[in-house]
């Protein structure tokens, strides 16, 4: 776990049911984190400047399943990464890939939606869909979902079936998140914040998290994030770059809770 951490941009969206556009997202991720309207300075005093990662690039994937390839070769042996998005359909393979070298993980999903479906418009890889495929395949040991305000009866059927550990948001108590014991992986859906916090979404659902809510998740994590991804963030539906600089301030939190959590 002495290595940098890896980070890579998934250029994709062909997997997105309502509007194109998260493909974009990567570069302008980027941009917000290096704007000199801010620093790279995490919460907990970290500075997580471009020194403690190392760089992948952008992706731009000739098909779904190129995914996994990109990853695993990004990933180099077992070294932690951070993939950002493109639409939610790329957790699926870059899991597959985070398993074969880590095996089993547990996951700690933010979301307003589930991603449970068994399939979506007929795509059983639809971003509507990847952690009921992670689940099916058992690439997770446990898969923790926050933030969820969207289920609707096959989500739930779905959720009972592969035992998925949901605090929808109408239940959401900071004072009650759940607690991990193993190493985790941490995927975040923008769309989990309320619109007013990051409109940039293709999908906004009011009733969500604030900023400030989900900070204080991804700070509560206390053991080794393996691998991270942030996803679904829509550079056309955003308003003066303010969704793009909310994903910087969450990226470098991640950045600071991987290298203080490293066993």
């Amino acid at each position: 776990m002495d290595k940098k951490i890896a980070l890579q941009g998934i250029l994709y969206d062909e997997k997105s049911s309502f509007l194109r556009g998260t493909a974009k997202a990567p570069p302008q991720i980027r941009a917000a984190y290096h704007s000199s309207s801010a620093n790279y300075f995490a919460e907990n005093g970290l500075e997580a400047d471009p020194s403690v990662f190392e760089d992948k690039g952008d992706f731009k994937p000739t098909d779904y399943f190129e995914i996994e390839r990109i990853t695993a070769s990004n990933l180099e042996g077992k070294q932690q990464i951070i993939s950002l998005g493109g639409d939610h359909s790329v957790t699926y393979p870059v899991l597959k890939a985070i398993h074969s070298v880590y095996g089993q993980v547990e996951i700690l999903h933010i979301d307003a939606h589930g991603d449970l479906y068994d399939s979506f418009d007929g795509d059983p890889h639809s971003h509507a869909c990847p952690f009921a495929r992670i689940m099916e395949d058992e690439l997770a040991s446990r898969l923790v979902q926050i933030g969820i305000r969207t289920l609707n009866t096959h989500q739930r059927e779905q959720a009972a079936k592969y035992r998925v550990e949901i605090t929808e948001m109408k239940d959401f108590d900071l004072h009650r998140l759940p607690l991990f014991t193993s190493p985790v992986y941490l995927s975040v859906d923008i769309d989990a914040l309320d619109p007013a916090f990051a409109p940039g979404v293709s999908h906004q659902e009011p009733g969500g998290l604030s900023t400030r809510d989900l900070l204080h998740i991804i700070q509560a994590v206390q053991v080794p994030i393996l691998g991270a991804d942030i996803v679904e963030y829509n550079p056309d539906r955003d308003s003066n770059k303010r969704t793009a600089m909310v994903c910087a301030k969450i990226f470098r939190e991640i950045l600071s809770a991987m290298i203080s959590n490293r066993s």
